[in-house]
């Protein structure tokens, strides 16, 4: 006979508004019907892409204080002044790179003795993430990438992604757009946000095609390139590029991408960038006659990392920004040709809120809930726990002089 488990879904907190969901009313229905121990509770918010009333239709409780919770499930980071003391939350927490926004917050759990688990540290046997946004990251990024691009060219115009009522819609928009012959867009990264970008892409019909393809020829169709580590970059002394190489020693390797830039008209930005890597161009690199970038779709959203026009983020409300090459400084979206307009979202999958927490509930229906409800030994919940009662993981250590006062 299994003990009653209370969960909590915390109503989110971060400025600007986030409106999904880690699990939907039917998941949460779904996952009572499989474990009958475990009880909901959903804190009300008059934001959620699901409204209180979809719920409450479901027989799901709300309720605005969760004190009686076990367990505390969010997305985005949470207002440090809500801890519960001794709970358990699970969270995007975004500490793990010693992140300086959030890290009050993080000492507020401590001092809570709260027990952190992130989203980001789930992963299986392979050390593979397991739940992630990535993919709707990259479905929206290329989709802010196009409309940027239509808006630069005056050739058509799609509507911001979040006023489609889902992904079907905006499919449907991208659909009915005429895109210049020749426009050539590139891709980098290799993952899930990378893989989202090509998926948006792929909806306008656009021909992929290969790195010595792109860089050598010119073609009247728009086309689409796919770059990792081993294009954008070579080793320093000439050796042969080995990815498990380039990710243990990134110092040791420098940009190979400036050729990209000579023939790139929209360049979306999907990869992972560490900060001892190169960068993939430089501010000079951007003044140079011969760059052809005009928009850039920064899905990687590293203020001052591998892109240097990434000078602040940007928001679902006000998405874009222009950049001056010639002064290094930000200017108004779209006020003068030369400008290249850049995009850095940093939470993307906010726009399509519905397709993105349906799909977010159904990884962690599919691969964290058993571990997390039965608590039977799996490693899985282990390797994501940040915060044990408010002390540091043996795994997370290298965390201590940023939790120390």
């Amino acid at each position: 006979m299994h003990k009653t488990l209370k969960v909590g879904i915390l109503r989110e907190t971060k400025n600007p508004p986030d409106r999904r969901v880690p699990l939907t009313p039917p998941q949460i229905i779904a996952l009572q019907e499989l474990y009958p121990f475990v009880e909901f509770f959903v804190q009300p918010s008059d934001i959620r892409c699901y409204t209180d009333e979809e719920y409450e239709y479901l027989d799901i409780t709300l309720k605005e204080d969760l004190h009686e919770c076990d367990i505390l499930m969010g997305v985005k980071e949470v207002d440090k002044r809500t801890f519960r003391q001794g709970k358990t939350y699970m969270f995007f927490a975004h500490v793990g790179k010693k992140q300086p926004h959030n890290r009050e917050m993080f000492r507020e759990m401590a001092r809570k003795n709260v027990s952190l688990i992130d989203y980001e540290y789930l992963v299986n046997e392979k050390g593979e993430r397991i739940v992630a946004f990535g993919r709707w990251a990259g479905i929206v990024g290329a989709y802010n990438g196009l409309r940027a691009r239509g808006i630069n060219t005056n050739r058509f115009r799609l509507k911001p992604a979040h006023q489609c009522r889902d992904l079907e819609e905006m499919h449907a928009g991208l659909r009915l757009i005429g895109l210049q012959p020749g426009l050539k867009i590139l891709v980098t990264g290799g993952g899930r946000v990378a893989n989202g970008a090509l998926e948006t892409l792929s909806v306008c019909n656009i021909v992929q095609i290969s790195p010595d393809e792109f860089l050598n020829r010119e073609f009247n169709v728009p086309v689409v390139c796919q770059i990792g580590p081993e294009t954008y970059t070579r080793h320093k002394k000439g050796e042969k590029f080995s990815f498990m190489h380039f990710v243990q020693h990134p110092d040791e390797y420098e940009s190979a991408f400036c050729p990209f830039c000579r023939v790139t008209d929209l360049l979306i930005t999907g990869h992972y960038w560490d900060p001892q890597s190169p960068v993939l161009f430089t501010k000079e690199d951007m003044r140079k006659p011969g760059f052809r970038i005009s928009v850039i779709a920064d899905i990687t959203c590293d203020v001052d990392g591998s892109v240097p026009s990434t000078v602040r983020t940007t928001t679902i409300s006000d998405p874009f920004y222009a950049y001056n090459p010639v002064t290094e400084a930000e200017e108004p979206a779209f006020s003068k040709p030369a400008n290249i307009t850049v995009m850095a979202v940093d939470n993307l999958p906010g726009e399509l809120p519905r397709d993105a927490s349906v799909d977010f509930g159904k990884q962690l229906m599919h691969s964290v809930m058993h571990s997390l409800f039965l608590n039977h030994g799996s490693s899985v919940i282990e390797k994501a726990t940040i915060l044990r009662d408010g002390k540091l993981t043996s795994r997370f250590s290298h965390l201590d002089d940023y939790l120390r006062p």
